[in-house]
């Protein structure tokens, strides 16, 4: 167990980032101000700006999403994915369980209780090509819906979370979207103005995400409200829906991962889970499977031509673009804009995990249940609407989407009750992304501290604070759609920045990976010799003040006589050495890539009875322990042990390990 003093700098106090802070506030408060104080010229510009995007940049959202998609399932495929999101002494922070639960709801929120029903009506009244109220347009219905809400979106979570994950526990850098950049930059610029802006504009494209998910939910929760209990649709009422949300989504943010979040992830999934099974089984649930079935096998089927479909043969031109603005790209925006808070809240939890379990558990825990939730709940309400004359229920989903999941629990058993469970399902369901928004905005805002040390309380309730009076005013400005058009706009450069994370995190992988390699060869040939003039720890099994004066009187000097080597060569050498530690190493800064580290720690283990000996021994003697020296580089344990070295063989060692290191990142770089 190594202390990893020199492998992972020493944390400093946990402070705020003045420049990322301050600039994200100003630029946020500045939108607010400019869309409340001049909301009809403020829309009508943004109007415009959304149109000349859809018209210039449709092509490119179409390329650039795919090329997530094709980027992390390559990986997760490749060599690359049996790669740990840690050192190699790394076992996960939370049980399975508790991780899927996590990756569930943090990107499954109350959105789909708003497009559940209301998306697939709209898209068959009003589809992309082809005859309106058609059957063909209900079955492109699905397939659109199915689209949106597929493997493309989470595919752009986890890639943010793969790379701020990689870099945070394999490189020791801040758990920061900055981080995903400096295989590309060099940590000079990562750390300076690069750094900023990248974490500064993910907060200002987070906060976007976050606000248009309190002003859905809150008008979710608040036409539930209306339709259980007759009230009127009112802003007083709607005020009071959005303080208590933001209240109680506050005091989860400031529980934290471990308590608040992990319990509501929980809850999230059995309310959601009993929701689904009681429409399925009190509706045409023959339909309903069969239709699942159809759908699954239409947006599989159509996958790749949907991807890259921009109705360019269309006639109406105009009705298609205004289409592909509407839904399609603002879909792939808005994924994009949640992808920085909750690509980093899937990094936060998921330490120790492999490259190939975080893909495949982004890609298929949520996705699974975000199929069949929209596949039930969208032919339910196609069902009623085509086959059993709820007119009532079309014009709902057009006019106000929020409401029209309850019209359609209107026509089950028990409704009211039913709408109930609902209601307090949508406001669990905003929960989840709501404070673990804020934690990671108010994490953004900071530096210093461990790597997966969260923000201080204060900041939370900040964020928490600003996301609630920003939705306020927009709403109540009548301009809320003017942050959605914001949310397309500023998706915009943000995918430039993960195109970048793509390239530095192959990038990085590749080092790593040939990095592991020629450690592997220099060991094995480094051991061979070694083995050969000393007798084995575990055939000494020595005791701990054994291993310890051999630290003292060998390893100590022979780092010491490494680092006068090095510092010879030009290098700036940190060491950390003495009499009676339990832990000690160098660490060189280099130019470009990982730091050198080598570090040799005093390490017990259980030792294991003999065979012949195992019948007799006493429990005493099964849980004796031995002691190693045992030697880490900055990805972890090599699994050697010094013991029996000359001073001349360690020293030998830590050039031998810089020259390889330093040679590697050379070939790399260049």
């Amino acid at each position: 167990m190594s202390s990893a003093s020199l492998i992972k700098t020493p944390p400093q106090k946990v402070t705020v980032n003045g420049w990322v802070f301050y600039t994200s506030t100003a630029l946020i408060l500045l939108l607010t101000a400019i869309l409340i104080a001049a909301p009809q010229e403020a829309g009508r510009l943004l109007g415009i700006a959304q149109e000349w995007l859809s018209r210039s940049f449709g092509w490119y959202y179409m390329v650039v999403i795919a090329a997530y998609l094709i980027f992390v399932v390559g990986l997760a495929f490749s060599s690359y994915g049996k790669l740990k999101l840690g050192t190699k002494q790394d076992t996960p922070d939370f049980s399975y369980g508790a991780w899927a639960g996590m990756l569930f709801s943090s990107g499954i929120g109350i959105s789909l209780l708003y497009f559940g029903a209301s998306e697939p009506l709209d898209h068959y009244f009003n589809p992309p090509e082809g005859v309106s109220g058609s059957h063909e347009a209900a079955r492109q219905a699905l397939q659109l819906t199915f689209l949106h809400w597929g493997l493309h979106g989470w595919a752009i979570y986890a890639l943010v979370g793969l790379a701020v994950a990689y870099f945070a526990y394999r490189h020791n850098q801040p758990l920061a979207l900055r981080s995903a950049l400096y295989p590309l930059m060099g940590e000079r610029w990562v750390k300076g103005a690069a750094g900023h802006a990248v974490d500064g504009f993910g907060m200002f494209v987070t906060l976007l995400g976050l606000v248009t998910n309190l002003g859905i939910g809150s008008m979710q929760v608040s036409s539930g409200l209306e339709n259980l209990f007759g009230m009127e649709h009112s802003n007083t009422n709607l005020l009071i829906v959005i303080i208590v949300m933001s209240t109680v989504a506050t005091i989860a943010a400031v529980s934290g991962v471990e308590n608040g979040i992990r319990r509501l992830s929980n809850l999230n999934i059995v309310l959601f889970s009993g929701l689904l099974i009681f429409v399925l089984l009190f509706g045409p649930t023959l339909h309903l499977l069969n239709g699942f079935v159809q759908n699954t096998g239409d947006y599989l089927n159509g996958i790749v031509m949907k991807t890259f479909d921009l109705y360019v043969y269309e006639g109406d031109t105009q009705k298609t673009e205004g289409w592909l603005g509407l839904w399609t790209l603002f879909y792939w925006a808005w994924w994009i804009s949640w992808a920085p808070f909750v690509g980093m809240f899937i990094a936060r939890i998921s330490r120790g995990r492999t490259v190939r379990e975080l893909v495949a558990g982004v890609l298929l825990i949520p996705l699974g249940f975000t199929l069949v939730w929209l596949s039930i709940f969208g032919n339910s309400a196609l069902d009623l609407v085509v086959n059993h004359g709820a007119v009532e229920l079309g014009k709902t989903a057009l006019e106000q989407p929020s409401m029209a999941i309850y019209q359609l629990l209107e026509h089950y058993p028990a409704s009211k009750i039913v709408i109930g469970v609902s209601i307090f399902v949508g406001f669990v369901l905003f929960l989840t992304p709501a404070d673990s928004g804020a934690v990671m905005m108010a994490n953004l805002s900071c530096k210093g501290g461990d790597v997966d040390e969260d923000a201080p309380h204060w900041l939370r309730i900040f964020w928490s604070v600003v996301i609630t009076l920003v939705t306020i005013g927009l709403l109540f400005a009548g301009n809320f759609a003017a942050m959605q058009t914001m949310v397309v706009l500023a998706g915009l450069p943000f995918s430039v920045v993960l195109v970048l994370f793509m390239f530095g995190l192959h990038k990085a992988m590749r080092q790593d990976t040939q990095m592991e390699l020629e450690q592997a060869e220099l060991a094995a040939r480094g051991r061979r010799g070694f083995f050969s003039e000393r007798l084995t720890a575990q055939e000494l099994q020595p005791t701990q003040a054994v291993v310890q004066r051999f630290m003292d009187k060998h390893v100590t000097p022979a780092l010491e006589e490494a680092a006068v080597q090095l510092r010879s060569q030009g290098m700036s050498v940190q060491t950390l050495l003495g009499k009676a530690k339990r832990c000690m190493g160098v660490r060189v800064e280099m130019d470009e890539g990982n730091p050198f580290v080598y570090e040799v720690s005093l390490d017990g283990y259980l030792a294991a009875p003999s065979e012949s000996t195992q019948d007799a021994a006493t429990d005493e003697e099964v849980r004796s322990r031995y002691y190693r020296a045992e030697v880490y580089l900055h990805n972890g344990s090599q699994e050697y042990d010094l013991m029996g070295f000359t001073d001349e063989q360690i020293t030998r060692d830590v050039l031998d390990q810089f020259e390889s290191h330093r040679q590697l990142l050379g070939r790399v770089y260049s």
